[in-house]
């Protein structure tokens, strides 16, 4: 009898420890991103971004009770490798939750995984295909190009511009903005005169920006892209001396880097923006004021460089995936996904969040601002 007992307590002392280490497992967070390759300077602050945070989270206790474990692959600006990581994420890795798609390539092609393996994925990529039509397991955390595009518009509008020229990149997300931006053109009055394309690794763009210069009535030509593609628009459009046409371009070249590569050819260049680019001149009031200044320095005195709005996506994916475990009260990815769902009045570096069934981004146009570079510097449009 005693024998059985002490057997029996052994057992249940068993359980009890393997449950307590069962509890106390890393929460796994898993990120693909484009660190390397065309896109790494999206990619790049990126990773750096979500080490900082989650140090950060782990210093003050974890989530839960459970500290965070970041695993992340670089698909170098290839999409195809991307699907390749999400495959070992989900299935050898075993994480609680899945942040990245640097690109909206990459994003796409980790997509039909994540819904395959009922996965909570957050994009830091910027199409609206990503989430229109909704997909039960996808959300994201950039402004969609339909809204940049919008917002882009809007400013054109108040100037009188009515003649657009628009060239764009034939990757994902140049591809679904220039889709975009043809849908929403008539809305605002815009006429597209001229529709050019360029490669995301082309070197030269002479060719379209000259036949753009000499189409007849063009009042403004508005590029969409990202990386180092809109770079090299920006610097022909100087070399071929267009400023008298206002250049306009998409949230994708949001980020110091954009005007480093373009030299001064980006002077007077106008674009969309998060809060966090314009961090410093943002009234004491605003709601992302606090959030936005805070990331600014910890980034800045951690990695000794500015911090850029591709980054602050990545914070905000981190974040609303932490408080969704949160108000679940759980890592179970289907409760995960609803309180991801249920997010209301979240608010990020860019802008505020108030998701639903309908909408897995949750932002409208007062999340963008619109920017101006003036003396090598971002200055807000009034």
């Amino acid at each position: 009898m005693f024998k059985a007992f002490f057997k029996q307590s052994a057992v249940a002392a068993a359980l009890c420890v393997a449950a307590a280490g069962a509890y106390a497992q890393n929460i796994k967070i898993g990120s693909v991103l484009s660190v390397s390759g065309p896109a790494a300077f999206l990619g790049d602050p990126e990773l750096k971004t979500l080490q900082m945070a989650v140090e950060k989270v782990n210093a003050d206790g974890g989530v839960l009770g459970r500290k965070l474990e970041l695993v992340h692959y670089d698909d170098g600006s290839d999409a195809g490798k991307a699907n390749g990581f999400t495959k070992r994420l989900i299935e050898s890795d075993k994480v609680d939750v899945l942040i990245g798609g640097t690109t909206t390539g990459a994003t796409m092609a980790m997509a039909p995984l994540v819904d395959k393996a009922s996965m909570p994925f957050i994009s830091l990529a910027g199409a609206v295909v990503i989430i229109d039509p909704v997909k039960k397991w996808v959300f994201k955390t950039p402004h969609t190009d339909r809204m940049a595009a919008e917002k882009v518009f809007e400013d054109m509008k108040k100037r009188g511009i009515t003649k657009v020229a628009l060239l764009s990149e034939t990757s994902g997300f140049g591809a679904s903005g220039r889709k975009e931006t043809q849908a929403v053109a008539a809305k605002y009055g815009i006429t597209l005169v001229a529709d050019e394309t360029y490669g995301p690794k082309d070197t030269d763009v002479t060719a379209q920006l000259t036949r753009i210069k000499g189409t007849a009535g063009v009042q403004a030509l508005f590029v969409f892209g990202l990386g180092q593609g809109p770079a090299v628009v920006t610097k022909n459009y100087g070399q071929l001396g267009m400023t008298a046409i206002p250049l306009y371009q998409s949230h994708g070249v949001a980020s110091d880097e954009y005007i480093k590569l373009s030299g001064k050819a980006a002077e007077g260049v106008r674009l969309p923006t998060p809060a966090l680019l314009i961090a410093n001149v943002l009234p004491a009031g605003d709601p992302q004021k606090n959030i936005v200044t805070n990331y600014d320095k910890t980034y800045k005195d951690r990695y000794k460089v500015d911090p850029s709005t591709f980054g602050g996506y990545a914070l905000d994916a981190l974040n609303l995936a932490i408080d969704a475990m949160k108000r679940a009260g759980s890592t179970d990815r289907e409760k995960v996904r609803n309180a991801l769902e249920q997010t209301k009045g979240f608010v990020g570096t860019t802008g505020v969040f108030n998701m639903s069934a309908g909408d897995h981004m949750g932002l409208d146009l007062s999340a963008f601002r619109m920017v101006e570079v003036k003396n090598g510097d971002w200055q807000l449009l009034k």
